[in-house]
Protein backbone atom coordinates (compact mmCIF):
# COMPACT_ATOMS: atom_id res chain seq x y z
CA UNK A 1 0.00 0.00 0.00
CA UNK A 2 1.64 3.07 -0.76
CA UNK A 3 -0.20 4.93 2.42
CA UNK A 4 2.13 5.98 4.85
CA UNK A 5 0.46 7.28 8.49
CA UNK A 6 2.37 8.98 10.87
CA UNK A 7 1.84 10.98 14.23
CA UNK A 8 -0.78 12.79 15.67
CA UNK A 9 -1.05 17.12 14.74
CA UNK A 10 -2.67 19.76 15.57
CA UNK A 11 -4.10 21.88 13.88
CA UNK A 12 -1.35 24.62 12.40
CA UNK A 13 1.21 21.99 12.64
CA UNK A 14 3.47 21.74 9.46
CA UNK A 15 3.53 18.44 8.02
CA UNK A 16 4.91 18.99 4.86
CA UNK A 17 6.57 21.36 1.99
CA UNK A 18 4.30 22.23 -1.03
CA UNK A 19 7.79 21.09 -3.34
CA UNK A 20 7.44 17.49 -2.31
CA UNK A 21 3.87 17.34 -1.54
CA UNK A 22 0.28 18.16 -2.64
CA UNK A 23 -2.25 19.06 0.35
CA UNK A 24 -4.69 17.10 0.73
CA UNK A 25 -8.04 16.60 3.11
CA UNK A 26 -7.07 18.09 6.47
CA UNK A 27 -4.57 20.24 5.06
CA UNK A 28 -3.93 23.81 3.41
CA UNK A 29 -0.99 25.40 1.93
CA UNK A 30 0.61 28.16 3.48
CA UNK A 31 3.17 29.85 1.79
CA UNK A 32 4.46 26.90 0.36
CA UNK A 33 4.13 25.28 4.19
CA UNK A 34 1.83 22.35 3.92
CA UNK A 35 -0.26 22.64 7.78
CA UNK A 36 -2.82 20.93 9.51
CA UNK A 37 -6.58 22.11 9.92
CA UNK A 38 -7.47 19.55 12.09
CA UNK A 39 -6.42 17.24 14.92
CA UNK A 40 -5.94 14.08 13.64
CA UNK A 41 -3.27 11.73 12.10
CA UNK A 42 -0.94 12.22 9.07
CA UNK A 43 -1.16 9.91 6.38
CA UNK A 44 1.01 10.35 3.12
CA UNK A 45 0.28 8.86 -0.08
CA UNK A 46 3.33 8.51 -2.07
CA UNK A 47 2.17 6.88 -5.34
CA UNK A 48 0.10 10.50 -5.84
CA UNK A 49 2.66 12.99 -3.39
CA UNK A 50 -0.69 13.82 -1.12
CA UNK A 51 -0.30 14.43 2.45
CA UNK A 52 -3.80 14.55 4.46
CA UNK A 53 -4.46 14.91 8.41
CA UNK A 54 -7.50 12.44 8.92
CA UNK A 55 -9.54 13.17 12.24
CA UNK A 56 -11.49 10.55 14.17
CA UNK A 57 -13.45 13.08 15.56
CA UNK A 58 -14.94 14.90 12.33
CA UNK A 59 -18.62 16.89 12.94
CA UNK A 60 -21.65 15.03 12.17
CA UNK A 61 -23.07 16.22 8.79
CA UNK A 62 -26.89 15.93 8.03
CA UNK A 63 -28.34 13.45 5.70
CA UNK A 64 -31.60 12.79 4.11
CA UNK A 65 -32.97 9.97 6.28
CA UNK A 66 -31.32 10.89 9.69
CA UNK A 67 -33.51 11.16 12.40
CA UNK A 68 -32.52 14.07 14.80
CA UNK A 69 -33.88 15.85 17.86
CA UNK A 70 -34.37 19.63 18.55
CA UNK A 71 -36.91 22.04 19.71
CA UNK A 72 -39.45 24.26 17.73
CA UNK A 73 -38.84 28.02 18.14
CA UNK A 74 -41.81 29.58 15.74
CA UNK A 75 -44.70 28.49 14.16
CA UNK A 76 -46.25 29.99 11.21
CA UNK A 77 -49.59 29.20 9.17
CA UNK A 78 -48.06 26.75 7.23
CA UNK A 79 -44.12 25.63 8.61
CA UNK A 80 -42.98 25.42 12.00
CA UNK A 81 -39.39 26.48 12.44
CA UNK A 82 -36.55 23.40 14.10
CA UNK A 83 -33.48 24.31 16.40
CA UNK A 84 -31.89 20.57 15.34
CA UNK A 85 -29.76 19.97 18.43
CA UNK A 86 -28.22 16.79 17.32
CA UNK A 87 -28.29 13.13 15.58
CA UNK A 88 -30.45 10.52 17.04
CA UNK A 89 -27.61 7.69 18.29
CA UNK A 90 -24.46 9.58 16.93
CA UNK A 91 -22.66 11.27 20.08
CA UNK A 92 -20.60 13.61 17.66
CA UNK A 93 -21.62 17.42 17.64
CA UNK A 94 -23.25 18.61 14.23
CA UNK A 95 -20.86 20.49 11.94
CA UNK A 96 -23.32 23.64 11.32
CA UNK A 97 -26.03 25.08 13.40
CA UNK A 98 -28.64 23.50 12.03
CA UNK A 99 -32.25 25.19 11.21
CA UNK A 100 -34.82 23.15 9.80
CA UNK A 101 -38.09 23.14 9.00
CA UNK A 102 -41.80 21.14 9.31
CA UNK A 103 -44.33 21.75 6.77
CA UNK A 104 -47.80 21.38 7.58
CA UNK A 105 -47.92 18.76 5.11
CA UNK A 106 -45.28 16.41 6.72
CA UNK A 107 -45.97 17.26 10.23
CA UNK A 108 -48.80 14.29 10.57
CA UNK A 109 -51.04 11.43 8.79
CA UNK A 110 -54.25 12.79 8.69
CA UNK A 111 -55.49 16.26 7.57
CA UNK A 112 -54.03 19.08 10.05
CA UNK A 113 -55.90 22.12 10.07
CA UNK A 114 -53.40 24.13 12.22
CA UNK A 115 -50.28 23.37 12.77
CA UNK A 116 -50.48 24.95 16.08
CA UNK A 117 -52.53 21.36 16.69
CA UNK A 118 -49.23 19.30 16.07
CA UNK A 119 -46.50 21.58 18.06
CA UNK A 120 -46.51 24.68 19.92
CA UNK A 121 -43.12 26.65 20.57
CA UNK A 122 -40.87 25.24 23.26
CA UNK A 123 -41.92 21.62 21.98
CA UNK A 124 -38.98 19.23 22.28
CA UNK A 125 -39.10 17.35 19.31
CA UNK A 126 -38.16 13.98 16.99
CA UNK A 127 -38.38 14.39 13.45
CA UNK A 128 -36.71 12.59 10.22
CA UNK A 129 -34.97 14.64 7.98
CA UNK A 130 -36.76 14.55 4.51
CA UNK A 131 -34.86 16.78 2.22
CA UNK A 132 -32.01 19.09 2.34
CA UNK A 133 -31.18 21.88 0.00
CA UNK A 134 -28.31 23.84 0.85
CA UNK A 135 -28.55 25.30 4.24
CA UNK A 136 -32.48 24.31 4.09
CA UNK A 137 -33.34 21.35 5.51
CA UNK A 138 -37.16 20.05 5.57
CA UNK A 139 -38.46 18.06 8.48
CA UNK A 140 -41.16 15.38 8.77
CA UNK A 141 -43.05 13.77 11.89
CA UNK A 142 -45.62 11.76 10.26
CA UNK A 143 -43.35 8.00 11.49
CA UNK A 144 -44.70 7.11 14.48
CA UNK A 145 -41.94 7.64 16.75
CA UNK A 146 -41.61 11.42 15.59
CA UNK A 147 -43.11 13.90 16.94
CA UNK A 148 -43.22 15.96 20.07
CA UNK A 149 -41.22 13.94 23.02
CA UNK A 150 -41.20 17.00 25.85
CA UNK A 151 -44.33 19.48 26.04
CA UNK A 152 -44.99 22.20 28.43
CA UNK A 153 -48.38 23.71 29.53
CA UNK A 154 -49.02 27.28 27.23
CA UNK A 155 -50.55 28.55 30.66
CA UNK A 156 -48.17 27.00 33.47
CA UNK A 157 -45.43 25.95 31.27
CA UNK A 158 -45.38 22.66 33.50
CA UNK A 159 -44.78 19.50 32.29
CA UNK A 160 -47.39 17.74 30.40
CA UNK A 161 -48.63 13.87 30.16
CA UNK A 162 -50.30 11.77 27.66
CA UNK A 163 -53.62 11.15 28.14
CA UNK A 164 -55.80 8.12 27.09
CA UNK A 165 -56.71 10.29 23.50
CA UNK A 166 -54.12 10.12 20.74
CA UNK A 167 -52.53 13.03 20.53
CA UNK A 168 -53.67 14.72 23.50
CA UNK A 169 -51.46 16.03 26.17
CA UNK A 170 -52.84 17.28 29.91
CA UNK A 171 -50.89 19.75 32.18
CA UNK A 172 -49.60 18.47 35.42
CA UNK A 173 -50.16 21.16 37.53
CA UNK A 174 -53.37 23.64 36.24
CA UNK A 175 -54.81 20.24 34.10
CA UNK A 176 -55.27 21.73 30.82
CA UNK A 177 -55.17 19.73 27.67
CA UNK A 178 -53.94 20.57 24.52
CA UNK A 179 -53.49 18.73 21.05
CA UNK A 180 -50.01 17.75 19.71
CA UNK A 181 -48.35 15.50 17.20
CA UNK A 182 -47.28 12.47 20.40
CA UNK A 183 -44.40 10.75 19.72
CA UNK A 184 -44.85 6.98 20.31
CA UNK A 185 -41.60 8.00 22.36
CA UNK A 186 -42.87 10.78 24.43
CA UNK A 187 -40.95 10.90 28.09
CA UNK A 188 -44.05 11.06 30.89
CA UNK A 189 -43.13 13.09 34.12
CA UNK A 190 -44.27 12.00 37.15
Amino acid sequence: MSNEEKNIVMPGDKVGIIEQYLPGEGTYDDNGDIKSSVLGNVIVNQKMKVISVVSDAKPALLQVGDIVYGQITDIKPQRANVKIECIKDNARPLALPYMGAIHISQAKKDYLEKLSDAFRIGDIIQAKVVKITGDNVDLGTVDDDCGVLKAMCTRCRDFMHTTQKDNELQCNTCNKKEKRKVSKNYVNEQ
